[in-house]
């Protein structure tokens, strides 16, 4: 759907602290058919790589989660040719075993969203899209090996249920998520993640876990934690990801063929 010059090939969701480390950033401003991204794109040339930055909440954290543009962020990358998106978020554990620090390369999801716009295909063209496999099993292998190679202690799959926001979890719900054997809590991913697949771009997730939510807390399976435990931890695990993100950029072969780029093959209806 998206069209126009090939200026990038990888797309990140991120801050300012990912594209700041690197020299030669332009700010590329787009509209989109569904409204405006949530800031300018920032692109720039990494390892021989054309890489294109943008903040998910907008440059100064200002757009809570219910009311990202997933559209025109997903478009915006699109429109620059990105084939490759990587996606890391702050996510809270529904799991003893899964700590504070620790990463989380999902490979599931389970949307408890509502109301957000989630398709790019709202007629006359009708596409059904396979999401049963939301994430990049190849691009999920290199951010597997890049943490552990880094010393990061690592979950290598997971499921990601993503609520509506900006409220966290009642202890009833997150009790309902870790029964459920779910793994990682955030607010981002849906539909995020699905609207790359719409788009046929290659998507892999980061969930950088903070803390523990809120039913683990109650049920005094683990110990809760203070807000300066969860800001400290949240700088660590930002500070780790950037080194893990150019590491997975700079080894992601641009020839990849991945089974996201052909999800849309066969999933017109009619004409």
């Amino acid at each position: 759907m998206a069209s126009g010059e090939s200026i990038a090939d990888i797309g990140v969701f991120g801050g300012s602290g990912f594209y700041s480390l690197l020299p030669g950033v332009r700010e590329v401003t787009i509209e989109t058919p569904f409204g405006s991204p949530s800031d300018s794109l920032f692109v720039a040339e990494f390892e021989g790589k054309r890489v294109a930055f943008l903040p998910r909440h907008g440059r100064n954290h200002a757009i809570p989660p219910h009311e990202i543009n997933y559209r025109a962020n997903v478009w915006a990358m699109k429109s620059l040719g990105v084939r490759f998106l990587i996606s890391p978020c702050a996510a809270g554990s529904l799991q003893p075993h899964v700590k504070p620090e620790h990463f989380v390369i999902c490979d599931q999801y389970v949307d408890r969203t509502r109301n957000r716009r989630d398709t790019f295909y709202d007629g006359p063209e009708v596409y059904h899209v396979s999401s049963a496999d939301p994430y990049c099993p190849y691009l999920r292998q290199i951010a597997i090996d890049v943490c552990k190679e880094q010393g990061i202690t690592v979950h290598e799959k997971g499921t990601v249920v993503i609520i509506q926001g900006p409220r966290f979890s009642t202890r009833a719900e997150s009790r309902w998520f870790t029964a459920a054997g779910w793994e990682v809590i955030s607010m981002t991913q849906y539909p995020e993640a699905y609207l790359a697949l719409e788009q046929a771009m290659a998507v892999v997730n980061i969930s950088l876990i903070t803390d523990y939510d809120c039913g683990l807390v109650a049920d005094g399976d683990v110990a809760p934690v203070t807000q300066e435990e969860v800001f400290t931890v949240f700088k660590k695990n930002s500070e780790r990801v950037k080194g893990a993100v150019l590491e997975i950029i700079r080894r992601i072969p641009l020839d990849l063929d991945s089974p996201c780029h052909h999800l849309l093959d066969g999933a017109k209806v009619g004409g």
